[in-house]
């Protein structure tokens, strides 16, 4: 005999249900219970999905997203502290030292010492880094515009984007 955790969609309720035979699905009848309407899980789905193709793109740049966002981030803001812009994207400082490294040594970015404290870094674009940023966001235009278009349009991007900033404050 097995046991299982059964969901009733839409009214949160869960129980064990007891069987005799371990049932045999196939991929399309797997019964997600309480995943099929947990926020978290189809957060994670849908992050996966949108961001899969876009990463391909950029990988043929030898980049990643936290790549493109700190270029993002620098271009768009002169005159940041190293620390600032992985504040605001945050991102841990051990793995922004990692982030930057390789962009400086593709030449996309360039550290600049502070006069008054050594201990503080500038982050500043180098003429490849433009070069670079303003291909790759020709790229993440197009994606975003095909991702726009299947949810419905702008008017449904800027629903979805505001119930995203109110989780996220």
């Amino acid at each position: 005999m097995t046991v299982s955790l059964a969901f009733e969609h839409g009214r949160a309720k869960m129980a064990y249900v007891e069987a005799d035979e371990v049932p045999m699905v196939s991929k399309s009848e797997i019964d997600y219970s309480i995943l099929s309407e947990a926020v978290v899980y189809r957060l994670r789905r849908a992050q996966l999905s949108v961001v899969s193709d876009f990463n391909e793109s950029l990988l043929a740049y030898g980049l990643r997203p936290a790549d493109f966002s700190v270029l993002i981030v620098v271009a768009n803001n002169t005159g940041l502290k190293q620390s600032d812009v992985a504040e605001a994207l945050g991102i841990q400082r051990a793995n922004f030292v990692a982030i930057i490294d390789g962009l400086e040594d593709k030449g996309l970015l360039h550290r600049r010492r502070s006069d008054s404290d050594r201990r503080v870094h500038y982050i500043e674009m180098t003429e490849e880094g433009r070069s670079v940023l303003e291909e790759i966001s020709q790229i993440w235009k197009d994606h975003e515009d095909k991702l726009i278009d299947r949810l419905g349009g702008e008017k449904a991007r800027d629903q979805l984007v505001g119930l995203l900033r109110r989780i996220q404050d």
